[in-house]
């Protein structure tokens, strides 16, 4: 794979992802791309232009975001392959794909993840916290007009995938106890879990000062 591939993997998945209104939009797709890059350089053994391919494709057949997961799995395979990329590498950039999403360690399907998609895994994940991952929650809550917050609406704790997916049940102040707080601990690489541990106090520090000004104590 060359970095000629890279760049048609790019602009397909600007062309799958640039309207996006969910807070998954090829602003994310980039920024998951360029943690890959960066946390792919510790790791010489590692594929990094394979890395890189299921980074910028990472969330173009995600079920939360396409309607026919099936016809998209197709597309994107069609395309990859048009791209010479050999059986085993369509094999394991699919495996990524299929695999590294949070709600696959619900219902504990999940399968191994290759180091690529350990790495991809984790630039995914980092970006759904710190600062940018406050901002992504409440556009995606607000796309969705989930509740902002409601105290009398506990978090849910040992979810199912169809309960993970009700949001009708979460508000966004939850879904950070429900899902992003746990992220930090998720982290498969030593350069990831360094990252998280700042990312993971701006989100703290965030929820103490929201519900202080929720209860006008600040």
């Amino acid at each position: 794979m060359t970095t000629t591939v890279l760049a048609a993997v790019r602009q397909f998945s600007q062309a799958k992802m640039g309207d996006d209104e969910t807070g998954h939009g090829f602003d994310h797709i980039q920024r998951v791309v360029g943690l890959a890059d960066r946390l792919v350089q510790a790791y010489p053994q590692a594929d990094r232009v394979l890395t890189l391919t299921a980074a910028y494709l990472h969330d173009v057949i995600d079920e939360k975001l396409v309607t026919d997961t099936v016809a998209a799995s197709d597309e994107v395979r069609q395309f990859l392959n048009q791209q010479g990329l050999t059986a085993e590498q369509v094999a394991t950039v699919f495996l990524i794909m299929d695999n590294m999403s949070y709600h696959k360690t619900l219902d504990g399907t999940a399968k191994p993840l290759p180091l690529e998609g350990q790495i991809v895994q984790d630039a995914d994940r980092l970006d759904a916290i710190g600062a940018i991952g406050i901002a992504r929650a409440i556009y995606f809550g607000g796309h969705f007009g989930e509740k902002i917050y409601d105290p009398a609406v506990k978090p849910r704790t040992a979810m199912t995938h169809a309960e993970y997916r009700n949001l009708n049940h979460e508000t966004i102040i939850n879904h950070f106890y429900e899902k992003l707080l746990t992220l930090k601990d998720l982290m498969n690489t030593t350069a990831a879990k360094k990252l998280a541990e700042h990312r993971q106090q701006v989100m703290l520090d965030f929820l103490a000062e929201y519900k202080a000004e929720w209860n006008a104590e600040a």
